[in-house]
């Protein structure tokens, strides 16, 4: 006859480990969540991209130049010309000279201050991991994908550089408009 301890400890060993699984798949489906969000993004901006285009040809009486006006302004396709901030989940604005980083949404603004902040003390490139830890994150994976997504696309739209693969730093230009104000 078992004891009850043996059979107690053998639920409990049974429960802990479907725990640590679960853990690992909420992981895994973050970070998957975070690749399919980046692919949905670039679907939405490439979609809003041709909706420009299109329009531009349906009988607005512009010139050639006007046709490549809307890359040059750099301005997020989603959001009305007019509005000067950006909206919580709103598309990453391309950057361009005089874009303030309230064009940004909280999130990436505060990636953008803390790299500017360590610009002008003169250290070097952060880790995701280390981002995370400026922030008071977990440096768990999931927190982990979520910033070096979003540290991606700042750098695919010209806000950041990343010198070294998984190493982000404010982009000169970007931080010599920072300078200057």
């Amino acid at each position: 006859m078992p004891s009850v301890v043996g059979l107690l400890e053998q639920r409990e060993l049974t429960a802990r480990r479907r725990v640590e699984e679960l853990r690992e798949e909420a992981d895994r489906i973050q970070a998957e969540l975070a690749i399919a969000e980046r692919e949905w993004n670039e679907w939405v901006i490439a979609r809003s991209r041709v909706g420009e285009v299109l329009s531009l040809g349906e009988g607005d009486a512009v010139g050639p130049d006007a046709a490549e006006e809307p890359s040059d302004r750099g301005e997020p396709p989603v959001l009305p010309a007019s509005s000067e901030a950006a909206k919580p989940k709103s598309v990453v604005p391309i950057w361009r000279a005089g874009l303030a980083r309230s064009a940004l949404s909280a999130d990436y603004q505060r990636i953008v201050r803390v790299l500017a902040d360590r610009g002008r003390l003169g250290q070097g490139p952060l880790t995701c991991q280390e981002m995370a830890g400026c922030f008071g994150l977990d440096p768990v994976p999931a927190k982990i994908e979520a910033l070096r997504s979003k540290a991606k696309r700042l750098t695919a739209r010209g806000w950041l550089a990343e010198p070294a693969p998984g190493r982000f730093t404010l982009a000169k230009a970007v931080a010599w408009q920072g300078a200057g104000s």
